[in-house]
């Protein structure tokens, strides 16, 4: 299916492509996460750093969904990320970049919603938070990998 008009048939494998997109951008991003938690004050407590690393990696699978949509949109096709050659890796890093560096300076000098410790690397000139945005560069296309492998694997059975 390559247009937004889509069959019954092709909304249903729509709509599984992006729960699987979701759950295992959950998964992933959960992990990367815990990892960065360390660079945030007030994340000290392990029942907060799983809470707030739990909400948090559910939004990031949102971010990935919406990558996912930029590619889709840019591509004029569903499964772009497939096969995303170099148009496709532009389009992950591009709105990668364009999105977590919004989200970082609206929540940290807009919203305040949180802080960085001493530890975070910053964004030269942005000052926001290298690892948070190096996560939407890095995570995506292993996201995007890891889905259309699983996706290969799972039409050779059928």
């Amino acid at each position: 299916m390559t247009t937004m008009n889509l069959s019954g048939a092709g909304r249903g494998a729509l709509w599984r492509r992006l729960a699987v997109l979701f759950v295992v951008s959950v998964l992933v991003n959960y992990l990367w996460e815990i990892v960065q938690a360390p660079l945030y004050k007030g994340m000290e407590n392990f029942s907060a750093v799983s809470w707030h690393c739990g909400v948090a990696a559910l939004s990031d699978a949102l971010l990935v969904l919406l990558i996912y949509a930029a590619g889709w949109a840019v591509l004029h096709r569903q499964d772009w990320f497939a096969r995303p050659g170099a148009s496709g890796y532009a389009v992950m890093l591009l709105a990668g970049l364009v999105i977590s560096v919004c989200v970082e300076w609206g929540a940290v000098f807009i919203a305040r919603r949180w802080t960085y410790t001493a530890r975070m690397p910053l964004v030269p000139v942005l000052g926001v938070g290298l690892a948070p945005v190096a996560q939407m560069l890095v995570l995506p296309p292993l996201i995007f990998c890891l889905v259309a492998a699983w996706r290969g694997r799972a039409f050779a059975a059928k």
